[in-house]
């Protein structure tokens, strides 16, 4: 399974491509012949992380869902209103593994091939805990994270996501999940202004207000395509600002 699919990945590269994608269907939906689901660390994946550090390209890789999506579907979970709206988000506690575990299956991944270099989306899951990611990156030295999805977390706590941003700034990378031009705005006001409270852009998925981080013009490059071009190979580097 594995080698099959590092040969095709192999070609793909030669033909073009730059990197590969792992949708959160890994871990989540995706069985085996046996009709068991596929772990995000099963073994028999190995040859096509080890295809990607020997191409030199990155993964770009979605584990799992919001945390909250497995938690009880009560006052204290801040994903209610979505949930509520969008009832086929909601998981039990094993549907189909715990969180938790999906997440460790990750992990193991990164940790068991430091040479391939991982973008992790949505920051791993963790941009409401900036404490603990940022002691994941500090033991998982090729691991970057990707901020799409996740800019309402970052801007309720502007001081705290400020000193992270600047601390890993050589880590983090500009991402979007769907190509809405409308939405672009609130990741930059986040991102570049100092405004203070100021709404997200859909109602049922963060109904508290946000904050600018006001971060230095070098991290806002950084974030934006500098880090990207230093993980994506062949990219035209003249297009860009020095």
């Amino acid at each position: 399974m594995g080698e099959r699919a590092a040969l095709q990945l192999e070609q793909d590269i030669k033909n073009g491509a730059k990197g590969l994608k792992i949708f959160k269907s890994l871990g989540l939906r995706y069985k085996d012949a046996k009709g068991e689901r596929l772990a995000i660390d099963d073994t028999r994946l190995d040859p096509i992380w080890a295809k990607c550090a020997e191409m030199g390209v990155p993964v770009l890789i979605h584990a799992a869902d919001p945390k909250s999506f497995w938690d009880d579907m009560n006052s204290d979970n801040e994903r209610w209103l979505e949930l509520k709206t969008h009832p086929r988000r909601k998981r039990s506690e094993t549907n189909p593994a715990p969180w938790e575990q999906i997440i460790q299956e990750q992990h193991n991944v990164f940790k068991r091939h430091p040479k391939t270099k991982f973008i992790n989306a949505h920051m791993g899951w963790y941009a409401n805990n900036l404490k603990k990611l940022g002691k994941l990156l500090d033991a998982i030295p090729n691991m970057n994270v990707g901020i799409a999805a996740v800019i309402a977390e970052l801007g309720r706590q502007p001081q705290n996501a400020r000193a992270f941003f600047i601390k890993y700034q050589d880590r983090i990378l500009f991402g979007k999940d769907s190509w809405r031009p409308e939405e672009f705005p609130t990741y930059f006001r986040v991102l570049e202004s100092n405004d203070e409270y100021f709404p997200y852009y859909k109602k049922y998925h963060a109904f508290w207000a946000m904050y600018g981080l006001n971060l230095p013009d070098e991290v806002l490059k950084k974030v934006y395509y500098k880090n990207a071009l230093n993980l994506i190979p062949g990219l035209d580097k003249s297009l860009f600002e020095n």
